[in-house]
């Protein structure tokens, strides 16, 4: 059984920073890419980024410049750094990491005021 718990999710004013936080544990191994995706109401799931187990990365163009992902893979944790954030950011964060499967994290959330 594999498990993502989330973290690092909450209220911030625009402009402000937060970080999420994911780590995986349980029975898995071989971990690949890591990622984040955000559901917002009304809306798709979209991919926000993803990195590979090389470490190279992939961002949606909403968020290029004002938002860094990372991982330690030593922990299997991936880091999501969200710098200059716009009300148009908020929604549920999902982490997923594909390993010898696809799995996903509960979803925090993130909210963004005006």
């Amino acid at each position: 059984q594999v498990q993502l718990v989330e973290s690092g999710g909450g209220l911030v004013q625009a402009g402000g920073s937060l970080r999420l936080s994911c780590a995986a544990s349980g029975s898995i191994f071989s971990i690949k890419t890591m990622g984040w995706y955000r559901q917002a109401p009304g809306k798709q799931r979209e991919l926000v980024a993803d990195i590979t187990s090389g470490g190279s990365t992939n961002y949606a163009d909403s968020v290029k410049g004002r938002f860094t992902i990372s991982r330690d893979n030593a922990k299997n944790t991936v880091y999501l750094q969200m710098n200059s954030l716009k009300p148009e950011d908020t929604a549920v964060y999902y982490c997923k990491v594909r390993a010898q499967g696809d799995y996903w994290g509960q979803g925090t959330q993130v909210t963004v005021s005006s």
